[in-house]
């Protein structure tokens, strides 16, 4: 198994970012490097938080993460910084800012929602209890018609026994 430098790395994986955007096999074959290789390069970065692109094509399209990780690492960027981050990953600071927001209104709203997850919950508990009441009673009334049954057979049964007999 060969190794590579983590220049080699940083290199190889950049063609498959914005601008050249090429595909893990065109990389692949321009390279002499085993598209496997490549994929586990890639997923490496995604673990560690980087924005790398996947199966999708456009940045709208990424996973909720890979977008955090592209609001945290340009949280610090002045505007020219934040337009050469851009740049480089294909992005737009319209869609850095939009992102950000999306995750400042997560934080905002995450007490209240946890206020309503909790009266949902309360609700879904009470509706249990009633359904559970509900289906005790079936199954009592159920038991009583299958008890019944089973007395009107035997006597049905009996009354044939004693029609024979006479």
């Amino acid at each position: 198994m060969s190794r590579y430098s983590e220049e080699r790395k940083e290199a190889v994986l950049k063609k498959l970012l914005p601008p050249l955007n090429m595909t893990v096999a065109e990389v692949a074959q321009q390279e002499g490097i085993s598209e496997q290789t490549l994929y586990n390069w890639r997923k490496q970065l995604r673990s560690e938080g980087k924005p790398v692109p996947g199966k999708t094509n456009t940045s709208e399209q990424w996973s909720s993460e890979t977008k955090l990780a592209v609001v945290i690492e340009t949280a610090a960027l002045s505007e020219a910084e934040l337009s050469e981050y851009c740049r480089e990953k294909g992005l737009y600071p319209e869609q850095v800012k939009a992102w950000k927001q999306d995750c400042l209104d997560g934080v905002t709203k995450a007490p209240a929602k946890k206020k309503e997850d909790a009266k949902q919950a309360k609700k879904d508990k009470k509706r249990v209890k009633q359904l559970e009441k509900e289906l005790k009673r079936k199954d009592k009334a159920l038991a009583e018609t299958a008890a019944l049954l089973v007395l009107r057979k035997k006597l049905n049964a009996f009354y044939e026994d004693e029609a024979e007999d006479d």
